[in-house]
């Protein structure tokens, strides 16, 4: 099995081209990681407590419009 360390030293080696390929795709990966993590705490409710408290605080006017 591939370690990390293996995949450090192979991202190294990779050519400057490649390895903007490589970093696109990794930050697509990665922020598909992110939004499934955040999908899964919002479906078991983990997140309840946060959008109560920021509900409560835009109704006692402490927000403001973006």
């Amino acid at each position: 099995m591939t370690t990390a360390e293996d995949i450090e030293k192979a991202v190294e080696r990779l050519p400057p081209r490649e390895l903007a390929r490589f970093r696109a795709w990794f930050e697509a990966f990665d922020a598909e990681q992110f939004d499934a993590a955040i999908a899964r705490d919002a479906e078991a409710g983990r997140l309840d407590d946060l959008a109560a408290e920021a509900l409560a605080a835009h109704r006692a006017g402490q927000s403001r419009e973006l």
